[in-house]
């Protein structure tokens, strides 16, 4: 029987130009692979390919030169290790993420929880175009969250404690927005200024800020043949309800306008930029309970496939 090469690109396997031969994507969280799915990978990559893998672009690998009679027996030993097929084309993909603050000094958010959060959310689901998720602890954006359709960046809020405070001025120093100031022993806080980056916290010797951890949110991010930088639509979003609201409505917007072979930003140029910005930013002002009623549930669309339909795990 002939093979279904396109039903086998949509589960991860990449045809190569050799005949009969592909590429495995691996599904990969946030960066994140155990000793055991390591293992796996290395004795696949060493039995049915060439011993070694392709490290992606983002935070993927590929063990390329598996043969097509291959394919069930590969699929079958990497389960064994809980190492599964990614997907392409038209669909949600992985979803990228730095180490965070599990061990960034930086980072002012845990990215890979978060990461396996939106990858079981998201994962795999059918939309016109691919869509892409890119996360990152912090506002120093090691993962260049602009590039993503919906990108996340890890940011706080930092409330100073007067009574904690000793008055050594090394938050006004490591504030790179001069948001900061010190005058007759009082902090004082440009809001206006204030990037939430969260380094005047970081910095402090004393413990004087209580952090708030947040997300800045950016849309419509893309590069390629057509290069786009995301951009943030609203102001720092502290309630993770909310976060997730946001991208449901970036992704119910996607599945509804968009069009085969759009990303994101396309569908949003045709149908208006002016009017998804102002559909983001309603969706930020609705009330806590919404976003949090809506976050504690499945996102169902019509004609959406489950994502085990298109994995087959």
């Amino acid at each position: 029987m002939a093979a279904d090469y396109a039903a086998l690109k949509k589960g991860g396997w990449m045809r190569q130009k050799q005949k009969n031969r592909f590429a495995l994507r691996v599904h990969v969280v946030g960066g994140h692979l155990t000793e055991k799915q390591m293992i796996g990978i290395s004795r696949v990559a060493e039995k049915y390919g060439h011993g070694y893998v392709h490290l992606t672009a983002r935070q993927s690998l590929e063990i390329p030169w598996i043969g097509l009679d291959d394919i069930e027996d590969v699929k079958k030993e990497l389960a064994e290790y809980d190492v599964h097929p990614s997907v392409c084309g038209p669909r949600v993909r992985t979803t990228t993420a730095c180490q965070g603050n599990a061990t960034c000094p930086s980072a002012c958010i845990d990215t890979y929880s978060l990461a396996q959060e939106i990858d079981q959310r998201y994962f795999a689901k059918e939309l016109p175009g691919k869509f892409k998720f890119g996360i990152t602890g912090c506002l120093n954006n090691c993962l260049k969250t602009e590039e993503n359709d919906v990108g996340i960046k890890g940011s706080e809020r930092a409330e100073w404690i007067e009574d904690t405070c000793i008055q050594c001025g090394v938050c006004v120093k490591a504030c790179r927005e001069s948001a900061i100031s010190l005058e007759d022993g009082r902090i004082t806080i440009d809001w206006d200024k204030c990037t939430y980056c969260g380094r005047c916290a970081k910095a402090c010797p004393v413990d004087a800020y209580e952090e708030h951890p947040g997300y800045m949110v950016s849309f419509g991010g893309m590069f390629g043949n057509h290069f786009h930088r995301g951009r943030q639509l609203t102001p720092f979003v502290q309630d993770h309800d909310k976060l997730i609201q946001l991208c449901d409505a970036a992704i119910t917007f996607f599945h509804d306008h968009g069009q085969p072979g759009d990303r994101l930003q396309v569908a949003i140029e045709r149908y208006g930029q002016d009017q998804f910005d102002q559909l983001i930013r309603s969706v930020y002002a609705t009330s806590a309970q919404e976003a949090h009623e809506q976050a504690s549930k499945p996102l169902e669309l019509t004609d959406w496939k489950l994502r085990d339909d298109i994995v087959n795990k």
